[in-house]
């Protein structure tokens, strides 16, 4: 009987198992392999229409390269196979263009890059084709620590981290581009000097993030989110216990966490379950005492600026308990959350004699008659306020993000 059902058992894993590459597949790889490994500066390397098996890592890490498909739906280069590798493709190189390719299925990261100047990243499509789950990869596109960066008309679905991830990075255009299925299906973390516009976030957990983490060397802040259409983002949360987007209710359309200097204006925000605009601090995230909080890491949101956006629906049915409850015992069961939820903790070295933020410090909403919710976390909610009066206020606007030859 034992022999029978391990018989059984190796029967379904070998049914289960990625298909081996057959020759020309295996061919194929080993030639772009050995095109990114011998590649010199100013070299185009062309990735032919197909799908490509990949079963291992693919890296560069030489300056001045173009990595080039025929449609990001035509060149996919497929990582469901993959045996080795942290990522489908690794780069850590500067002056670097890669477009028109599709990468699917990779067990980590799609695509990272890593420490480069002058990087563009133009209709690349990162997908887990399985959909929404928590053994798919972090990241889809995931360029880290770069400077003068463009991402634009690209696609990311299925993401357990985020689908299109710009960290500890400065002078970042994200444009244009579509996430989908993803946790947070754009975010912003730890950079400076960033606009985020023309872009679709639909179906994530939370559609567009603006984080600043306590343990990475650079702060987060000067950021514009704006002409986006940031609907139903109500995808349950599938993210790895532990991790910072794990703590994002389902149902959040914008979310500025302990970030500083946000513009949020013109976009279509619309039918976001929990809120359309969530506006919180690291005291009110589920990672503390996860991340070590240095003394110069600040974190409260301060100086957020939302106008002139177009809200409907949003704030019906909260994820989580907590807010569910706080849900029905202001606004009844057939009644909403406003369009912006603040936790309402803010730095006592900043505040009046009231407690108001001061107002170079301010979260000033000038959004027709968008109201706010200040659930008041560090009191216990004791004394939650619901309104826009004490945050009638502007802010002299962010100038627009220039990206610096030979990128403009």
């Amino acid at each position: 009987m034992a022999l029978l059902s391990l018989t059984a058992a190796l029967a379904a894993c070998s049914e289960n198992a990625p298909p081996e590459p057959d020759a020309a597949a295996l061919a194929y790889q080993k030639q772009l392999q050995e095109q990114l490994i011998r590649a010199q500066p100013g070299d185009v390397i062309t990735i032919p229409a197909g799908v490509h098996p990949i079963n291992r890592g693919l890296s560069l890490t030489v300056s001045g390269v173009t990595l080039r498909g025929e449609g990001m739906d035509k060149s996919v280069l497929s990582f469901k196979g993959q045996l080795q590798g942290a990522e489908g493709l690794l780069v850590n190189a500067s002056d670097f263009t890669i477009e028109d390719l599709g990468i699917e299925d990779t067990p980590g990261d799609g695509l990272k890059i890593n420490e480069g100047r002058n990087i563009v990243i133009r209709r690349v499509r990162t997908e887990w084709t399985n959909g929404p789950d928590e053994d798919n990869g972090a990241y889809g596109i995931y360029p880290v620590q770069v400077e003068n960066l463009l991402l634009e008309e690209s696609v990311a679905i299925g993401a357990s981290d985020a689908g299109l991830y710009v960290g500890q990075s400065r002078n970042v255009v994200v444009r244009n581009n579509r996430a989908e299925r993803n946790v947070a299906g754009i975010e912003i973390e730890n950079t400076f000097d960033a606009d985020v516009y023309g872009n679709l976030a639909s179906g994530n957990t939370g559609g567009i993030l603006v984080f600043n983490m306590p343990d990475l060397p650079q702060p987060g802040h000067s950021t514009r989110v704006y002409k986006n259409r940031v609907i139903g983002n109500n995808t349950d949360n599938f993210g790895a216990a532990g991790t910072p987007v794990a703590s994002v209710p389902a149902g959040s359309g914008i979310v500025i966490n302990s970030n500083d200097r946000v513009e949020i204006f013109d976009n279509d925000i619309a039918d976001n379950d929990t809120a359309n605009i969530i506006i919180s601090s690291y005291f009110a995230t589920g990672y503390q005492g996860t991340r070590e909080m240095a003394a110069d890491y600040d974190p409260y949101p301060e100086t957020i600026y939302v106008y002139g956006n177009r809200f409907s629906g949003g704030g019906s049915s909260p994820d989580g308990l907590d807010l569910k409850a706080l849900k029905v015992a202001m606004f009844g069961l057939n009644g909403s959350f406003p369009d912006v939820l603040w936790d309402g903790y803010a730095n006592p070295d900043k505040v009046d004699a009231d407690g108001n933020l001061l107002a170079e410090h301010a979260i000033c909403i000038d959004n027709g008659d968008a109201e706010v919710l200040n659930a008041d976390l560090p009191n216990g909610s004791d004394n939650i306020v619901v309104g826009a009066k004490q945050h009638r206020c502007v802010h002299d606007k962010l100038p627009a993000v220039v990206l610096a030859a030979p990128l403009q």
